[in-house]
């Protein structure tokens, strides 16, 4: 227990500053903090190491964001269904923020299969990138490799998914 307090005290804010910046909201960040570090204790023997205890405590943040933003856009839509006259654009976008906005957008299945049919490395630095949230310089870290090549893999990801989108629209 002692451990995990040293760990709170070091990383917490980082934790914090990560899921503020996700949530724009003091209160729902600080939420979200304490159920991290709930999950990092009940997954502690899960760290191996291979990566910062700051990564692996930001990949817990965003799975934990992840969550939240897909309970509370089912609740509105939930809400929306009870009021049947609502338009149906309210149903996903009301008072949705950017981020929400754009988790829904990922969600998306033909940019999902697009990622999943690029070739490897691009296809796990596309991942790390989008789902995992990570810096360039920590998917250069994950993949033994330097951040400018995460950054060049990642734009000729995303440079190939854009055609394969644009093609079939087409």
């Amino acid at each position: 227990m002692d451990s995990m307090e040293r760990i709170y005290r070091e990383h917490g804010k980082t934790v914090y500053g990560f899921l503020l910046t996700r949530t724009g909201d003091p209160d729902t960040a600080e939420e979200l903090t304490q159920e991290t570090f709930c999950r990092a204790l009940r997954q502690v023997n899960g760290f191996k190491g291979d990566s910062s205890v700051s990564t692996w405590l930001c990949g817990i943040a965003k799975n934990v964001w992840l969550e939240y933003v897909k309970k509370r856009t089912r609740q509105r839509n939930m809400e929306a269904l009870q009021d049947f006259d609502a338009p149906e654009a309210e149903w996903q976008a009301d008072s949705l923020s950017v981020q929400d906005s754009q988790i829904l957008m990922w969600e998306n299945m033909e940019i999902l299969k697009a990622v999943h049919n690029l070739k490897e490395p691009a296809r796990e630095t596309m991942y790390l990138r989008l789902v995992g949230n990570l810096t360039f310089a920590q998917i250069g870290e994950i993949l033994g490799r330097s951040e400018n090549w995460a950054r060049v893999t990642f734009y000729r990801g995303k440079e190939t998914i854009m055609k394969e989108v644009k093609r079939n629209e087409q």
